[in-house]
């Protein structure tokens, strides 16, 4: 699976992860910004119809409203809900590519997509992202190069051992 955030994104892309994450938190607290919560009466009206009309005095007369309202707000405005609105967002932006893929192909008159470069990209996908990248094959390794040298003096001195015994007798 790819990271959350492998690049950064433009301007406008950010503004439409916002977009959902702002239309996500409100949905999540609808029942306090429209009032059905059940304080809601003829004396306590819902937050929108006790701002009608007021400029000024908003924040005084509907206090209760909005402070329910915006608490309710700050719950829901987490960074785990901001992580999932960037996943829906890359969700329906890749849903959106393969509808594109599809589009083009068909007016094209386009082969579909073979089956071993599919089985090429869902083996991808499956695979775990690594960071770094992978090392090339046949760069030089440090920990493999300390054992060589390691091995070649050992087998020096095995041989410095044999040259003195074999000369002594």
């Amino acid at each position: 699976m790819p990271s959350r955030n492998p690049l950064p994104l433009s301007a406008s892309q950010e503004a439409q992860i916002r977009d959902i994450y702002h239309q996500r938190v409100r949905s999540a607290c609808a029942p306090e910004i429209k009032g059905n919560v059940p304080p809601v009466s003829s004396t306590n009206p819902s937050f929108p119809h006790c701002a009608l009309n007021r400029t000024f005095t908003v924040s005084f007369v509907c206090s209760d409203q909005l402070r329910a309202m915006n608490g309710c707000m700050k719950a829901h405005a987490t960074p785990q809900n901001h992580d999932a609105a960037r996943e829906e967002w890359a969700n329906r932006k890749a849903v959106k590519k393969s509808q594109q893929e599809d589009f083009i192909r068909e007016w094209w008159g386009l082969p579909e997509k073979d089956a071993e470069t599919r089985r090429k990209e869902e083996e991808k996908m499956r695979m775990a992202e690594r960071v770094g990248g992978y090392a090339a094959r046949d760069r030089k390794r440090w920990e493999e190069e300390q054992a060589a040298a390691a091995a070649a003096a050992a087998a020096e001195e095995v041989k410095k051992r044999r040259t003195r015994t074999s000369g002594r007798g």
